[in-house]
């Protein structure tokens, strides 16, 4: 009786250890298939475009939209890289939103979300500018277009939690004019603005953010 007693528990618990797998694997989706014209990318953003260091930069949590855009202007030299220009050129047609759209499909880490407003008085002064802006330079915050805490969405990219050399490096792109592309220069007219140690700050700040 006791033998039988203790197979039924078992019993039980491994029918319980196979429910809550089950569970699980309805709560967790599988890890979608790399198509064949992302798979080039993924060698230097690896395989979900989480991003590999100073290698490349992080594509996933950006929007389909964003990337679509900008495989077009490395494709028509408005975004300027040996690398990357290389790359895109491999990239074209229907595949720009199959590769698009896969890339920002992949997960990114749920943080909290600061908005503008939240706090009145912030006494770091990147977290300040990107919150608030510096309206006596005409800058206005960062979050105003990349979303709070920079998490972007449509054509303004994700900035939290992106590689913080990748990021000072488009900021500098933009301050010089080798980077261009947006509309009315929105960006390069913003970066000539800032000092150098802003441009590190706010890089720092951002890639903070995860």
């Amino acid at each position: 009786m006791k033998t039988s007693f203790y197979m039924l528990s078992v019993l039980a618990g491994l029918t319980m250890c196979n429910v809550m797998a089950a569970e699980a694997a309805e709560i967790s989706p599988p890890q979608q298939a790399t198509p064949a014209a992302a798979q080039l990318c993924t060698s230097c953003h690896g395989a979900q475009g989480q991003g590999i260091g100073i290698t490349g930069p992080r594509l996933a949590g950006l929007s389909a939209e964003y990337i679509n855009n900008q495989l077009k202007l490395f494709h028509v030299g408005k975004r300027q890289n040996p690398t990357m220009s290389a790359m895109a050129a491999t990239v074209q047609g229907d595949n720009i939103a199959v590769v698009s759209q896969y890339f920002s499909q992949q997960p990114v880490a749920d943080i909290p979300l600061q908005f503008r407003g939240d706090k009145v008085a912030i006494s770091d002064p990147f977290e300040a500018l990107a919150f608030q802006g510096d309206w006596s330079r005409t800058i206005p915050a960062c979050t105003s277009c990349h979303g709070p805490s920079g998490v972007g969405g449509g054509q303004f990219p994700r900035l939290a939690g992106q590689e913080v050399s990748y990021l000072k490096t488009q900021l500098l792109s933009w301050q010089n004019g080798t980077r261009k592309g947006d509309v009315d220069n929105m960006m390069g007219n913003i970066a000539v603005k800032l000092t150098a140690a802003e441009i590190d700050g706010l890089s720092q700040f951002f890639a903070n953010i995860k």
